[in-house]
């Protein structure tokens, strides 16, 4: 009933609770990407072969598992001591499906 799997050297185990547990999306893991390049890749990845897009970088892959892709720079400007400029950043987040690190910037600065 349970299995235990390393990914990239973290280590996770899996529980089979029977049918009683439905399959949410408290379930959920985070991508942190440093580059818009990385961000690309895992959302192509994770939405190819029936996939889902969502809202602010989340995502359900073909499995129903949901995943959310989020770009570092990110959590650096929503943690921006600027209430204003943090504001600009999650305003336009809210806008996007799959996060657009160009698009944060400029909503930074104020553009």
């Amino acid at each position: 009933m349970t299995i235990e799997f390393e990914v990239e050297g973290q280590k996770f185990t899996a529980l089979n609770g029977g049918p009683q547990f439905k399959f949410t999306e408290s379930i959920s893991f985070v991508v942190n990407c440093g580059t818009q390049e990385e961000v690309d890749y895992f959302w192509d990845k994770l939405t190819a072969d029936g996939g889902q897009e969502s809202q602010c970088g989340w995502l359900k892959d073909k499995f129903g598992l949901s995943w959310q892709i989020v770009p570092t720079v990110l959590i650096d400007m929503l943690h921006d001591k600027d209430s204003r400029k943090s504001e600009h950043v999650m305003q336009a987040m809210l806008q996007m499906q799959k996060i657009d690190i160009k698009k944060l910037k400029a909503a930074y600065a104020g553009k």
